[in-house]
Order: structure tokens, then C-alpha cells, then sequence
């Protein structure tokens, strides 16, 4: 499966939906929310609509209302009134389309006044009826026991909790109470610039909801977005006009670690170093992952984060971090699959019904554990690696161990100056080695995009290579302080675990078995084919490699790493995944020169870290 965007795109977004109540429908009950009905109808979901989506459709990227609607919102509509907190939140989502290919979506949901006096009425009812349904219940005769038996009644013990639930959420009276109900804006983007999407709409937002109208009509800023904003080109960064403030973004070049925009730091503080290497082994060996949160954000965070840190191999599963109530059914599949399931914050996990528990790894991450499949080998030099993690997060003030403090957006990051990553020379990624220099290069590309800056006011900038000096007192990336830390302690980690794979795997091309019939009729005939002499390799391992490294050669990822070695014809036709990763290991081979039947199992630490550190 591929997890590449859309290369038809050329926009930095494709739609701007809005979501939320439909009016002319009034309130329908959501029933495949899963929700009790003897809850409070303010506690309850109603079903959620697309309201708008501009434009109506683009061809590379058809319009999927359905999905779009489910993923905005999937737990629908929530009401409110002036008592409860209406904090906007922020979560992004993936739609993967037929052929594997991916399209991202980041929704920010927010509480507006409920003006429809329908609406409100139609409440007024629904708390009648839930309220005298309570009455009903305390007041309902007990069955009568015999005088032998001193246990209470059933409605003895429900009693005090109803009266309970009815004092407490008999709180909505349409002459006192103001109702409010939620609504989400979303751009649907090709790629997950997770940072820069957020901005956007929190600006939309708080021009919304400010008492001073935005210095231009919002819809103009809408267009922007849509039409006049480029996706940056590899290895460049891009700023574009929000209402506000700025906006950057940076997408890395060719010969660098693909995008990645999600904060690998809230995800060591939620699990805890030793649980991300085991999660980290359960995916590689395509075992059957469930996220268990009830933050939406959480669980998009934590399997996007995992799926990058298997660099250079790919998740060629089902892969849904958010799934929807109405797609429960998904995880009866009885094939490895990476999902998310959101939690109401009140059940625990006694009360999930999972198939198959034996072969599955279940990750609970609001309460920081992990229930592990059983026979899960050890990830090989799992001691070492565990230390050279380790080192990185202790050198930004962080904790291996799982931090249940944390929460999203309030830990810091210690050190590191924002000048740092303006100064690596490399966008902001440590792809590069002594050897080579990445300068970037004017192109018609580029003079074209800059034509239409100068036309629509968006900025596209270069990094340019100075000394550090100057690039320190004239920085061209311009971001808050903690976003580049975050930046910069992404990039760390990744190179560690990318060296893991570099250094595993550095000889992998020996053992490749090249077809001998054309490609084409290999390609048909795949299923019947070996792309690898797994036997010579295993034999060629240390002998703690073997219990993770016989079963991963057997994965469907590892195979379709190997078939795109085996398709590509020279450097020019390799993805850029493979790509990033041969440069690598030729890298390595010229540095350690010795032949594989001398390899050992010593740990050879990641030294990119060190060459970015210097600059």
C-alpha cells in the first residue's frame, strides 16, 4: 500500500469544509455513537452534516462527503450550555483512498450559540422527557423480597445514582440557559503540514469570534488558502499570510527524512520510552495494534508517529488511527491492522469486547500502559537503543519514563536556540553528511512560484547557506521557540531509529534476488516469486538478532520494501523513501568497509546527531 499523496496537487489545500447542525433537520439522534440514552440529552451525540465545502470538487482529490463528515466529527454533534468549558479542539484525520493513496484532514472544533428556537425547544423537550423518565425510575415500586433476604432491592441501588444523574444534569432551562452546540471548520490537505493547518483555522477562528472584524473578509482568506497558496517545493519552507500572523511551513528536500509534523515529544511523555520500542516492534512485526485515547489528537499523534519511525518500511495494512463508531465492525478483520477507538473517558478496558486478544496489542494511552501479544521477541540491541534514546530526550530536559502530568501543549522543551534549525542548512532535517552538500538550486519551478508571490502576497523563501552568524541574526524561518524545539527533538529521535535500520540492514542488497525473467512478467507473477535469500541472510546475523529478524523478513512491509528495490531501474526511478535510505547505507559502507561475514552484533551509534549538534 502506498503512502504517498496525491502528485496531481500543486495546492497547499484542496477543500475548506465546514461542519455541523443542520437546522432544517433538527436533532437526530446519532445511533452508531454508541451512546446511552439514559444519559443527559446534553451528554448525548446528535448526528453532524457537511454544511459547506469549497469548491465543490478538484479531479486529482474527488470531494468524499461521507468520510470528510464522519472523520470532522466523529462522535457528532455535542451541545452545551454556559456552565460547561468550550474549549476549541484541535485533530487532524487521514482518508485513504482506493489505490492507497492518503489525504489528510485537520478540524478545529468549536462551540457556537444555538439560535434556532426550534433547537432550543426541541431540547427543552428532550430534558422533559429524560426527567421524567428519572422520576419514573425512583419512584418505581421495589420488587419485593422475601423476609429472609437482606440484600437490597435493584432500584434500592439505582435509586441514589439517579437522583444523582438528575440534579446534576437537570441543568438546561430554555428561559435562564444559553445552548450551545458544536461546529468544525477543516481544510483536507495532500500533505500533513499539521502545524501550519492549525494555525490557519485557529486564526479563522478567533476572527470569528472577535469582537473586532479581521482586517479582510474571511472569505478572502479562505480563497488564499485554497487557490493562491503553492504546496512548497521539496527542501523549502513557505510562508503565507494568515489573518493575524504568519504562517510557515517547511517541506524537506529529496535526500531527507520524508515530512513529518506531529510532536514525538507528547508521545514519550504519554507512553514512556520502553512502551514506544514495544509498540515500536509489535508494528513492524504487523501484529494488531488498537489505540485506545479520548483525545482524538492522541490517537492520530501516536500512530502517525509510529508508522514514521519504521523508516525506511511502510504499514501495507488497515490503517484508520481514528475510527469511526459506524466502522466498529473493522476490528473483527482477521488481518493486522493499526486503528484507533475512542474512549468516553468513563469505561475501562474490562469493558471492551476484542476479538483475537491473544495476537493483539492494545495501547491505552490516556493511562500510559500497553498489553503486549504474547511471544513478542525483543528488538535486537534493545538495551543500547533504549540508552541512545535516551541521551537525545534527557538533552531537551525530557523523561524516558511516561510523564502523567503531561498534557497537550503545556510541557516544555529545555534548550536549543530558535536559530538552531535556521542554521543547519538543511531546512531543518539532518539528511546530509560531510561528503555531500545540498545547495539549493534556482530552477523554472521556483521563478515561476516566485511570480505568483509577488502576484498574491504568499512568501515563498530559500534557506539560503550563510555563515551561522549572519543566518542567526537574520533568520528566515520565523516560528515560536517551542515549535522549533519540538522540531528539532523530532528530528533526533528519527535519525536514531533510521541509523537502527541503516546499520541492520546495511549489507541488504547482497541478498536481493533479481528477477530473471523481464520485470513486467515478474511482477505478475510475484506471488510465486522469491525477492530475497532470507536463509543466507538470517545465517549471516548474530545470533540475538534472530528471534525479531526471521519473523520481520516474513512481513508485508519488509516485501514490498524489497519489490520496490527489485522495480526500480536506476537512482532516478527509486521512490524516495528507498531512495533516502540506499544513500544512507552507502554511506555506511564507506565509512565501516568490511564484508558481511564479519558482521557483529556491536551497536554503532547514530552520528548525525553529532554533526548537527556542531553547526
Amino acid at each position: 500500500m502506498s503512502t504517498g499523496f496525491s502528485s496531481s496537487s500543486c495546492r497547499f489545500a484542496d477543500y475548506f469544509v465546514i461542519c455541523g447542525l443542520d437546522t432544517e433537520s433538527g436533532l437526530e439522534p446519532d445511533e452508531l455513537s454508541g451512546e446511552n440514552f439514559e444519559q443527559s440529552p446534553l451528554r448525548r451525540t446528535f448526528k453532524s452534516k457537511v454544511l459547506a465545502h469549497y469548491p465543490d470538487n478538484v479531479e486529482w482529490n474527488p470531494f468524499d462527503q461521507d468520510a470528510v463528515g464522519m472523520l470532522c466529527m466523529p462522535k457528532g454533534l455535542s451541545f452545551r450550555t454556559q456552565t460547561d468549558t468550550r474549549e476549541p479542539q484541535f485533530h487532524s484525520f487521514i482518508i485513504t483512498r482506493e489505490d492507497g493513496s492518503r489525504t489528510y484532514g485537520f478540524a478545529l472544533t468549536f462551540f457556537e450559540e444555538v439560535t434556532s428556537k426550534q433547537i432550543c425547544s426541541a431540547m427543552q423537550t428532550l430534558y422533559h422527557m429524560h426527567n421524567a423518565e428519572q422520576y419514573d425510575i425512583l419512584h418505581t415500586p421495589p420488587t419485593p423480597r422475601s423476609p429472609e433476604d437482606p440484600r437490597p432491592t435493584t432500584q434500592q441501588l439505582h435509586a441514589s445514582p439517579a437522583l444523582s444523574r438528575l440534579q446534576r444534569f437537570n441543568s438546561y432551562d430554555i428561559s435562564r440557559d444559553t445552548l450551545y452546540v458544536s461546529k468544525c471548520i477543516c481544510l483536507i490537505t495532500p500533505m500533513a503540514f499539521a502545524h501550519a493547518c492549525r494555525k490557519v483555522l485557529e486564526q479563522l477562528h478567533q476572527a470569528v469570534t472577535s469582537p473586532q472584524p479581521p482586517p479582510l473578509p474571511l472569505e478572502s482568506y479562505v480563497y488564499n488558502v485554497l487557490y493562491e497558496v503553492p504546496l512548497p517545493p521539496a527542501g523549502r519552507s513557505l510562508k503565507f499570510s494568515g489573518v493575524y500572523r504568519p504562517v510557515i511551513c517547511q517541506r524537506p528536500s529529496t535526500a531527507e527524512l520524508p515530512l513529518f509534523d506531529f510532536p514525538l515529544q507528547e508521545v514519550f511523555e504519554l507512553l514512556g520510552l520502553e512502551n514506544i520500542l514495544q509498540l515500536f516492534t509489535c508494528a513492524l512485526l504487523e501484529i494488531q495494534i488498537l489505540l485506545y485515547s479520548q483525545h482524538y489528537q492522541r490517537l492520530m499523534t501516536v500512530a502517525e508517529s509510529i508508522t514514521a519511525l519504521m523508516f525506511p518500511f511502510q504499514w501495507q495494512h488497515v490503517y484508520v488511527p481514528i475510527l469511526p463508531a459506524s466502522l466498529l465492525h473493522f476490528l473483527d478483520a482477521p488481518v493486522p491492522y493499526l486503528m484507533g477507538l475512542h474512549s468516553n473517558g468513563q469505561d475501562d478496558r474490562t469493558k471492551l469486547e476484542l476479538p483475537q486478544e491473544a495476537n493483539l496489542c492494545f495501547v491505552d494511552i490516556d493511562n500510559h500502559f500497553i498489553e503486549l501479544p504474547e511471544d513478542l521477541p525483543q528488538f535486537p540491541n534493545k538495551l543500547e537503543f533504549i540508552q541512545e534514546i535516551s541521551e537525545v530526550l534527557l538533552a531537551f530536559g525530557l523523561s524516558p519514563e511516561a510523564n502523567p502530568q503531561c498534557s497537550e501543549g503545556q510541557s516544555k522543551i529545555r534548550g536549543f536556540r530558535c536559530g538552531d534549525m535556521a542554521s543547519d542548512k538543511r531546512n531543518g532535517n539532518l539528511a546530509g553528511s560531510p561528503l555531500n552538500s545540498f545547495l539549493l538550486r534556482e530552477n523554472q519551478t521556483i521563478a515561476r512560484l516566485q511570480a505568483l508571490v509577488k502576484r498574491t502576497g504568499v512568501s515563498l523563501e530559500k534557506l539560503d547557506v550563510k555563515d551561522d552568524a549572519s543566518t542567526n541574526k537574520d533568520t528566515k524561518v520565523q516560528c515560536e521557540e517551542e515549535e522549533m524545539k519540538m522540531h528539532q527533538l523530532n528530528i533526533r529521535v528519527r535519525e536514531v531509529f533510521a541509523n537502527r535500520f541503516s546499520q541492520m540492514f546495511s549489507d541488504y542488497e547482497v541478498f536481493v534476488i533479481q528477477p530473471s525473467q523481464d520485470k513486467e512478467s515478474w511482477f505478475s507473477n510475484r506471488d510465486q516469486m522469491q525477492n530475497f535469500d532470507k536463509a543466507s541472510f538470517l545465517s549471516d546475523q548474530p545470533e540475538p538478532y534472530l528471534p525479531f529478524l526471521s519473523r520481520f523478513l516474513e512481513t508485508q512491509m519488509f516485501a514490498s520494501f524489497i519489490d520496490s528495490k527489485i522495480l526500480c531501474h536506476d537512482d532516478e526511478d527509486k521512490e524516495h523513501t528507498l531512495r533516502v535510505f540506499d544513500s544512507r547505507v552507502d554511506k555506511i559502507r564507506m565509512i565501516n568497509v568490511r564484508t558481511p561475514t564479519l558482521r557483529t552484533s556491536m551497536y554503532q551509534k547514530c552520528t548525525n546527531i553529532d554533526e548537527a549538534a556542531d553547526r
